[in-house]
């Protein structure tokens, strides 16, 4: 019983020589400031324009042409090469094209079908080709879409964030980038202190947070020796927080 408990504590050992706050600052432009000295958001910063949507297979749109009742909120889905059809403008590729470069495209189109000073109004309704997927020690792992700008703690926020077995130091960023395939490591815990800019994500990429095996470890070793469960958690809650 003294060898397993001597065993069963060597973890703790391991993580009071890591407990530690970091020390919060060290990304390029970012200032570190006093709490009460954080200033507020200009008008300008709350209102800045976000990353453009780019239009793929089988997102849905909603199309208006003012004045026109046959053409007035149609409902249409890109399919699955990119492309819709729309009546008197036909066939049109899409894919990669904003909302309103889609409908600059259809203006363009409803003019060469003699209709006079066409008003053409593209809103996206459903959005299903710009996706994230986030997968590993995360809350909630799934496929997110991506509305404007994105960076790795708002993707891990959107997956109701990390859990208590992920491993903030192994959290990696797969891309794939004119054929070719990519990845990068990412310590998620500096971030979060920001010692490095959070970084932008993008539709198409893969983030998978690591997993921390010894505290895996650790928590099922507390259910092989029940007596010693209560005492053991607490320490080691107090030496993670």
């Amino acid at each position: 019983m003294k060898l397993l408990k001597t065993v069963l504590l060597a973890p703790i050992f391991v993580l009071a020589a890591c407990a530690g706050t970091p020390k919060v600052g060290g990304a390029a432009n970012l200032a570190v400031v006093n709490a009460t000295e954080l200033p507020l958001p200009e008008r300008s910063d709350i209102t800045a324009s976000t990353r453009p949507y780019y239009v793929g297979p089988f997102d849905k749109l909603s199309i208006d042409v003012y004045g026109i009742a046959e053409l007035a909120k149609r409902e249409v889905q890109v399919d699955s090469e990119g492309r819709l059809s729309f009546p008197l403008a036909g066939v049109i590729d899409v894919a990669g094209l904003t909302p309103g470069e889609i409908g600059n495209l259809l203006v363009q189109r409803l003019r060469v079908a003699h209709v006079r000073d066409p008003q053409v109004t593209v809103n996206l309704t459903e959005m299903v080709s710009q996706r994230l997927t986030i997968e590993g020690e995360v809350k909630k792992p799934g496929i997110y879409p991506i509305t404007g700008s994105m960076t790795l703690l708002r993707a891990i926020a959107m997956s109701e964030g990390t859990t208590e077995f992920s491993k903030l130091n192994d959290v990696v960023i797969f891309r794939a980038v004119g054929g070719k395939n990519y990845a990068a490591l990412y310590n998620l815990d500096a971030i979060r202190h920001g010692a490095y800019a959070d970084p932008d994500v993008y539709p198409g990429d893969i983030v998978m947070v690591g997993e921390s095996r010894g505290r895996r470890l650790f928590k099922d070793l507390l259910q092989v020796v029940p007596l010693l469960t209560s005492p053991l958690i607490i320490a080691f809650d107090r030496l993670t927080k």
